[in-house]
C-alpha cells in the first residue's frame, strides 16, 4: 500500500514540475473591445519539447471564421499578442487578389482611407517559435 502512494507522489511531484506550454494568443482591440484573432500555423520549441499545428483551414476560411470588424476609413486599431514576439510581420490581402505590407507602430494599424473588406495576416515570431494569426475588416 505504502508503495502504491509512494509512486503516486512522485508522480504527482513530477507533473508539478512540468510547467505546460502555452500558445500564445493574439487580440485586436477596436472602440475598447478585444477581439482574439483567428490563430493559424504554431511552431514552438522549448527544452525537448518541440510543437508544430498547421491550420485545418486556410487564410480565406481562418477570415470566415472571425467575426468580421466594422471599422472606418484611416481609424486606427490596436493589437496584443501575448508572450512578446521579437518580430511581427502585417500583410493586408485586398479584394482583388492583391497583398501589401503594412506599417506597424506601436502595434497599431492604421486602416485603409478606401472602402472594402480586408483580410489581415500577422505573422509573429518568438526565440523559441513562431505563430500566424488572422482578422478581418470592413472598411466603410
Amino acid at each position: 500500500m505504502y508503495r502504491v502512494i509512494f509512486v503516486i507522489l512522485i508522480a504527482i511531484i513530477l507533473n508539478g514540475c512540468n510547467k505546460p506550454i502555452a500558445q500564445p494568443e493574439g487580440k485586436v482591440i477596436v472602440d475598447s473591445e478585444n477581439y482574439l484573432m483567428m490563430p493559424g500555423d504554431y511552431q514552438w520549441k522549448e527544452k525537448d519539447v518541440e510543437i508544430k499545428t498547421l491550420s485545418s483551414l486556410d487564410i480565406n476560411g481562418l477570415a470566415d471564421a472571425f467575426e468580421t470588424l466594422e471599422v472606418g476609413k484611416g481609424d486606427t486599431i490596436k493589437f496584443e499578442i501575448d508572450q512578446n514576439p521579437t518580430s511581427i510581420l502585417v500583410t493586408k490581402l485586398n479584394e482583388d487578389g492583391t497583398n501589401d505590407n503594412v506599417e506597424v507602430k506601436d502595434n497599431k494599424l492604421t486602416m485603409p482611407l478606401e472602402d472594402g473588406y480586408y483580410i489581415y495576416v500577422l505573422k509573429a515570431t518568438w526565440n523559441k517559435g513562431k505563430e500566424t494569426f488572422v482578422f478581418d475588416v470592413n472598411v466603410k
